[in-house]
């Protein structure tokens, strides 16, 4: 009777960001050999996938080659591990035609809880809450806790060309792409795993991602710095041993000057002003996300104004808690790289064609438009909330006049902050 072949993921319990993908003629003297002496009862290893196959030294090497920016430098069969990472292999392997059939595996349960989140997929009716419910939840929660939801980055980077990242280092300076101070690796950065899964695509040179210890290291482990290439994953281990993995420890910073090419990610909102005066002031090309309102806020019209950064093409509304549960925030996407005109020509239009309710002169005759409304034929400057800011207007002849907010007065009651443009004299 020929021989069962069998492949396998293993993991040790306590173990947050490997896995071992191997291959053995039988699966249980497999991991008893795994568990032998000197493997703490609490630590075991366990499988989180075996498979009957044909041919596994072939669909072995397969999985080496495909995956070999994922694989721990010079030990071929350790992998970087999270939860959609594992569901990438278990893909790809019941993808090869060395495939025959999946052999279910007992899996702990603390283990299997982070296997299975992502099928959580309740709709917010079968949930009990409405999208008013989140939007206070939101309102009242007054921490950098948002995570960036996978769709939004895949969506916004869609819209430059890949030329923009070939042969280039992307540094993501805020983006653990794994919590290694808890079992819970659902707080993976979504920004490394796109860019892990899109690696060969994107022709990338190198990714570096960071952990950030929050301030507080009770077991002294400090910030790591996670490597990316496209022979295998590394974890820096030269780091001080102070080193918090904040976007403005001294480590990072270095990175940033000697090592980056671009910068991609969501930095704090809390921390926004003096995360955007590090970026620029760097001369980094980046896409970032940050606040919606940055366009009429003090700290951030200079940079607009001077042409140092614009807006990029989506908004970003929904977010995700640390429990993945979403959020709603306003969020935009804002760059230095190129990119195209963006604007709705048909809101430039003549100041008499702009409707009535979408226009009016404050206490002081300045002029004040709303949705997206441009006078195309105003010489003088005039009001505008954020929104046509966000939508590229600066690209089509009209400039920032003051690095202030403007506040509307209309019978003497104070509107809502606005930025003052005006059409270039030279357009």
């Amino acid at each position: 009777m020929e021989e069962k072949e069998y492949i396998y993921i293993v993991k040790q319990q306590n173990e947050i960001r490997r896995c071992k993908i191997g291959i053995t003629n039988n699966l249980e003297r497999g991991l008893s050999q795994y568990n032998g002496t000197g493997i703490s009862k609490d630590n075991q290893f366990v499988y989180l996938f075996t498979a009957e196959v044909k041919d596994s030294h072939k669909l072995e090497n397969a999985v080496k080659d495909n995956f070999r920016r994922l694989r721990e430098v010079k030990t071929a069969e350790i992998y970087f591990y999270n939860s959609d990472l594992f569901q990438e292999y278990v893909d790809f392997i019941k993808s090869h035609s060395g495939f025959v059939i999946e052999i279910p595996c007992e899996v702990k349960d603390n283990i299997k809880e982070v296997l299975v989140y992502k099928s959580d997929k309740k709709s917010l009716m079968e949930r009990s809450v409405s999208r008013k419910d989140i939007m206070q939840t939101a309102q009242k929660t007054q921490n950098d806790e948002f995570y960036t939801r996978y769709e939004d980055i895949e969506k916004e980077t869609a819209c430059y060309g890949k030329s923009i990242w070939k042969k280039k280092v992307v540094f993501c300076n805020c983006d653990d792409p794994i919590d290694s101070d808890s079992e819970d690796e659902r707080k993976s950065s979504a920004f490394t795993l796109f860019f892990i899964k899109n690696f060969n695509k994107l022709k990338l040179k190198k990714l570096i991602c960071l952990h950030y210890t929050g301030g507080i290291d009770l077991f002294g482990a400090g910030g790591r710095t996670y490597i990316f290439t496209k022979d295998g994953f590394e974890e820096k281990k030269d780091c001080p041993k102070n080193f918090s993995g904040s976007f403005d420890d001294p480590l990072s910073i270095k990175i940033l000057s000697e090592e980056a090419d671009i910068v991609c990610t969501n930095p704090p909102f809390s921390k926004a002003a003096d995360y955007w005066r590090l970026l620029i002031e760097s001369g980094k090309k980046f896409l970032i996300i940050s606040n919606f309102s940055n366009a009429v806020t003090p700290a951030f019209i200079p940079y607009l104004r001077q042409g140092l950064v614009w807006t990029g093409y989506n908004r970003v509304d929904w977010f995700l808690d640390p429990k993945r549960q979403p959020v709603m925030a306003p969020g935009f996407w804002y760059t230095n790289l190129p990119r195209k005109n963006r604007y709705n020509a048909k809101k430039i239009v003549n100041l008499k064609d702009i409707p009535e309710n979408c226009k009016y002169f404050d206490d002081n005759e300045t002029l004040c438009v709303d949705r997206c409304w441009i006078p195309a034929n105003y010489g003088k400057p005039f009001a505008v909330s954020a929104y046509p800011i966000l939508k590229g207007i600066l690209e089509l002849g009209y400039e920032i006049i003051s690095d202030k907010q403007y506040f509307p007065y209309k019978n003497g009651k104070r509107k809502f902050g606005r930025c003052l443009i005006r059409k270039k004299k030279s357009v």
